[in-house]
């Protein structure tokens, strides 16, 4: 209770109830918003722009503000624990959990000029793990000119990753990404010099470095040749069928042809080539009407609800999320392009989406989510068109559709206008489709950030709540009491043990989790591991 000023001024002193405004313990600090939350450690800083990444800043802060302060975080650990710091972008890295390889590969980019040599070393070392496609070396390649020369080091990093993949896996890449980032194979080789007494390995660099073709090179650089020549959709056709060639292997105008994308649906498109390019497969109609002679719907819709195809080929649920965001729009986000949105895709994506976690495995406990809707939550993440609004309710949806008992609430405007705050509850249920919540949170009239609010609610309507998730920026800064007091005083008066989940989804470095309170867990974005944590958090295994 807040007192009046004509009351003892001394009551209005307590360490249960301090408004967000000023600090409860000395180790707060002040958020963008004006509120006082907790600092996170360096470490779970890293890990939040390794996941999230810094694409479009936050409401309070731009992209360059937002990325510097990562990147320092980033040099700042290569100079005090470098082999940490490859450690943890292997982890996040070979794990999948980031949409999007640029923050690690900078930050190995970093490590790998780190003055320590042992930080050096196993930078070197992490490239082949990390670096798994063209288009990462050359982006590596990038990055690393920001920190250092190539010195004799990373020269002989360079040359283990061409040496460590197999011919084929070798031709596949030098063919497929040709050039990425201002950079092309031609440089890099020429940059690296490998040096090999494999007469095949030779004779592909010297193709690609000096355009000798010879009888020695592997039939995909012939197919490839060819299909650069070919001027015809029936010849790209048998090419792709003869020799396996990708789209990025074909020339511009063979992109332009139905037939051309048919064979390449036919012959197998990646799983991430296949999802990004629904859009163009849509407009030139080889999806989306199952009664037109050579549809391939059915085909398409069979791959993306194919749970293993989508681990092996390690699809992010981001991107899934990206996919279906903007094939349901029915238009380009940074183009004219349009088309009309075929309902068995949508079907397909809605399915991908919960298939790219894998099975999580319920924890079983009476749940209560709060989507942090305010204005602040509204920039978009990650270099995508989903705001952070947006992507939260998709990953609330997860906890939905595997636990039992949950009831999501929304973050809205209270009485007395946005300044205010107050908690609706949603409809949302888990048979509802991903689109449609999306679409109704994003309707939702927002308020002041109260992230005590779902504690405060269950405390007035006598819920009985076991896990509370708070999806937020952290910003949060317009109650009377803190989250973590208002998640003590519940425990008080229930009698319950709950626990507190706070899923961050931008990457400044504050939280609202109390570091000292082990029922307090702090999560990071859209990130694939984050739905069983949570589970298991929840139960009470971690």
């Amino acid at each position: 209770m807040i007192m009046t000023y004509g009351s003892d001024p001394l009551t209005r002193i307590s360490t249960r109830r301090t408004p967000q405004s000023r600090p409860a313990t000395p180790d707060q600090v002040p958020n963008h918003a004006g509120g006082h939350v907790f600092e996170i450690t360096p470490e779970q800083r890293l890990r939040r722009f390794l996941i999230i990444g810094t694409d479009g800043g936050t409401y309070y802060q731009d992209e360059a503000e937002l990325t510097r302060e990562n990147a320092q975080v980033v040099i700042d650990f290569a100079a005090e624990d470098p082999v940490r710091l490859v450690e943890i972008v292997r982890e996040v890295s070979l794990a999948g959990r980031a949409p999007k390889q640029n923050p690690t590969i900078f930050a190995l980019a970093v490590a790998a000029a780190a003055d320590r040599p042992e930080g050096r070393a196993a930078a070197f070392a992490a490239m082949p793990e990390v670096l798994r496609t063209g288009t990462h070396l050359m982006l590596f390649a990038k990055y690393v000119q920001q920190f250092r020369g190539w010195g004799s080091g990373l020269m002989r990093a360079g040359r283990r990753w061409y040496e460590a993949k197999d011919i084929d896996a070798l031709t596949y890449q030098l063919v497929k990404y040709r050039s990425r980032e201002g950079f092309s194979q031609r440089d890099l080789l020429r940059l690296i010099h490998p040096k090999t007494d494999d007469q095949l390995r030779n004779a592909l660099y010297r193709w690609v470095t000096q355009d000798e073709l010879s009888y020695q090179l592997p039939r995909l650089v012939h197919g490839f040749v060819a299909a650069q020549a070919a001027a015809s959709a029936a010849d790209w056709v048998r090419l792709i069928k003869d020799y396996g060639l990708s789209w990025e292997m074909l020339p511009d105008a063979a992109l332009t042809e139905r037939e051309v994308w048919q064979a390449l649906v036919e012959v197998g498109l990646p799983m991430t080539a296949l999802i990004r390019q629904l859009p163009r497969l849509t407009r030139l109609e080889v999806i989306g009407n199952a009664l037109r002679d050579g549809d391939r719907t059915i085909d398409v819709v069979a791959q993306l609800t194919d749970p293993e195809l989508l681990s092996r080929a390690r699809i992010h649920p981001f991107n899934v999320l990206v996919a279906l965001r903007t094939y349901a729009a029915g238009r380009s986000f940074r183009g004219s392009s349009t088309w009309t949105p075929a309902r068995p895709v949508l079907d397909a994506l809605d399915a991908a989406f919960y298939a790219s976690f894998g099975n999580v495995v319920p924890a079983n406990r009476r749940t209560m989510i709060g989507l942090d809707v305010s204005g602040s939550m509204g920039v978009t993440i990650a270099g995508s068109p989903l705001t952070a609004r947006e992507a939260s309710a998709a990953m609330s949806m997860i906890t939905v559709a595997t636990e039992p008992r949950t009831a999501v609430y929304g973050f809205t405007a209270g009485g007395a206008g946005w300044r205010s705050a107050a908690l609706t509850e949603l409809a949302i249920g888990p048979r509802q489709r991903l689109e449609n919540v999306i679409d109704s949170v994003s309707r939702l009239p927002f308020g002041g950030t109260d992230c005590a609010l779902p504690m405060i609610k269950a405390l007035e309507d006598g819920l009985e709540v076991d896990t509370f998730m708070i999806l937020t920026d952290n910003d949060t800064w317009a109650g009377q009491i803190h989250p973590h007091q208002a998640l003590q005083a519940y425990r008080r008066e229930t009698d319950i043990a709950a626990r507190l989940v706070i899923w961050a989804m931008t990457s400044s470095g504050f939280s609202i989790a109390d570091p000292a309170d082990r029922g307090m867990m702090d999560l990071v974005g859209v990130d694939s591991a984050s739905p069983q944590l949570v589970a298991d958090f929840s139960r009470g295994d971690i």
